[in-house]
């Protein structure tokens, strides 16, 4: 049998990978647009095609996630471990990642640990996926890749249910599927993404494990027909108008692409996941070197993740201090990125291209220092080490 950890781990990474080359442009446009302090970027009314498709590339980004890191539980499991060691690993990345939420995710949007909204949002989400993951891992794979794709599928039929009709039990479905805010105390957080049905892409990629560990040919025949009919599902369900997504389309190519993320409906996880599987499908069947940027950030997960934000909020400062004499604004959060009675020079911002420019110099920063952290996690395979 193929090496379990050669050609189909290495496609799973460069996936990875590439999705977060992609997510840094989303992030960077958080720091840097003239335009992202006045509107949303799927604002059609006033968004141009250019943004809206700087946003919406991005969208592949968490369902990549999710799905990739059930896909990495379940090859921890295949390689000797046993699903009670699965468990405790899972439960505890899992804590790590919140925690990392609220700490240091938390400084490197605005440089301060008391100032702002508590925001929550991937790595809380992943957190809390791992955590239930560690629970659900214990079903058989056929029921439990039932139940994920019943989850995934039905879940919006649950979206008339507002937390504000639930009255002291408001902030339990806002966690769980109603992103929003929750108050506690002089703390205000915004939970960005509820646990459905997140956690229930990451059991999917989970039980995709299984396909993966088949031979080339068979699996990459799965891939292919699991990703066409995603896509295709997506095309027709967007289509009809009737279900998938609590914004129907209103006529033109945006409108259709302009699905739902936070919670993901259905219609938006299709939109996402069967091309990243089409996708996949064509990595599993190329060498990759191991010093490719997509290998290298797909192995660098999480130290990418946190490193790329620092890195671009200290461009946008560089930025500033090249255009006004006093830059203590960024310093703060930001107004659009949690910031509370902020402000900020009307004039700030800078056109897109510049965005583009200054993604391009997020990622080229992070490489060598991914590239050494790969290799450090290849020489040394301290236990401790997974959890970065």
């Amino acid at each position: 049998m193929e090496n379990i950890v050669n050609r189909r781990i290495q496609a799973v990474d460069a996936l990875r990978g590439l999705v977060m080359i992609v997510m840094a442009l989303d992030h960077v446009r958080d720091f840097v647009h003239n335009d992202v302090k006045l509107f949303r970027p799927d604002d059609l009314a006033r968004a141009s095609t250019a943004l809206f498709f700087t946003r919406w590339v991005t969208h592949f980004c968490a369902p990549v996630f999710f799905f990739t890191a059930g896909v990495g539980a379940w090859f921890y499991l295949r390689n000797g471990r046993t699903p009670g060691e699965l468990s405790r690993f899972l439960w505890t990345r899992g804590a790590w990642l919140i925690l990392l939420e609220v700490t240091v995710l938390r400084f490197g949007y605005g440089f301060s640990m008391t100032e702002g909204v508590l925001l929550l949002t991937v790595l809380w989400g992943l957190g809390w996926s791992m955590i239930a993951l560690g629970f659900l891992s214990r079903m058989p794979v056929r029921a439990l890749a039932i139940l994920s794709l019943a989850a995934i599928a039905l879940h919006n039929l649950a979206d008339p249910i507002t937390a504000r009709s639930l009255g002291p039990a408001a902030w339990l479905w806002t966690i769980l599927h109603q992103p929003g805010a929750i108050v506690l105390g002089p703390v205000v957080a915004a939970v960005g993404y509820s646990f459905v049905p997140w956690m229930f892409v990451m059991s999917a990629g989970f039980c995709f494990g299984s396909i993966l560990e088949r031979e080339p040919a068979v699996r990459q025949r799965w891939m292919l027909w699991i990703g066409s009919s995603l896509t295709a599902a997506f095309v027709v369900i967007r289509a009809l108008n009737i279900y998938g997504d609590p914004s129907p389309w209103t006529g033109g190519l945006l409108s259709f692409l302009r699905c739902t993320k936070y919670p993901p409906s259905l219609d938006f996880l299709l939109m996402t996941l069967g091309p990243a599987l089409l996708f996949l499908t064509w990595l599993d069947q190329i060498k990759i070197a191991k010093t490719n940027p997509a290998i290298v950030f797909g192995r660098t997960p999480l130290f990418y993740f946190i490193g790329h934000f620092y890195v671009a909020h200290l461009v946008a400062v560089a930025l500033a201090a090249s255009r006004y004499s006093d830059i203590g604004f960024m310093f703060h959060p930001l107004p659009w990125i949690g910031g509370v009675n902020a402000t900020v020079p009307a004039d700030y911002g800078y056109p897109l291209p510049i965005v583009y420019v200054c993604w391009i110099a997020v990622v080229a920063l992070m490489y060598p220092a991914c590239l050494w952290f790969a290799r450090v996690k290849e020489r040394n395979r301290s236990w401790w080490l997974s959890y970065l």
